[in-house]
């Protein structure tokens, strides 16, 4: 009998869990240069040997929490060995993610150049709307009355 291919979606099932325990877990540590942390994604191979982190950093600075998260790494795995019922827990590498930074930024072009825009436009001419058809002209809006 051929081996069952693996489940769909199994290793995506087992990467959100990995971000929602490595989330918890990193709670429980004590480094000062970890700021606070939000872990954003996680990438974990086919074989579930390595897991890559993908995290931003609200307070704090990224090489700081960075380097923290990584030496701590072994102990979020052994942490993740006691949460996680899979043969092979993932040895986990923790990158800064520059989403958040690069939407902001692409947030601050895109107002700029609409500001620039708006000066270097001028105003369209703004024509009076015209009546549709089937609309009451002015004199018959309130030629009904109730008697």
């Amino acid at each position: 009998m051929r081996h069952k291919k693996a489940v769909p979606n199994r290793s995506y099932r087992v990467a959100d869990q990995i971000q929602r325990d490595v989330a918890e877990l990193i709670r429980d540590l004590k480094d000062p240069r970890l700021g606070m942390v939000t872990i954003n994604s996680v990438e974990v191979t086919p074989d579930y040997a390595h897991a890559q982190i993908y995290f931003s950093v609200l307070v704090g600075e990224a090489a700081d929490s960075a380097a923290a998260l990584n030496e701590a790494a072994g102990f979020l795995r052994n942490g993740l060995f006691k949460r996680l019922a899979i043969h092979t827990v993932p040895t986990l590498h923790f990158h800064f993610d520059r989403t958040t930074e690069r939407a902001a930024d692409l947030s601050a072009l895109i107002a700029r150049a609409n500001s620039v825009r708006a000066k270097d436009d001028p105003e369209p001419p703004v024509s009076p709307p015209s009546p549709a058809e089937g609309d009451a002209s002015p004199g018959q809006a309130g030629s009904k009355r109730a008697d």
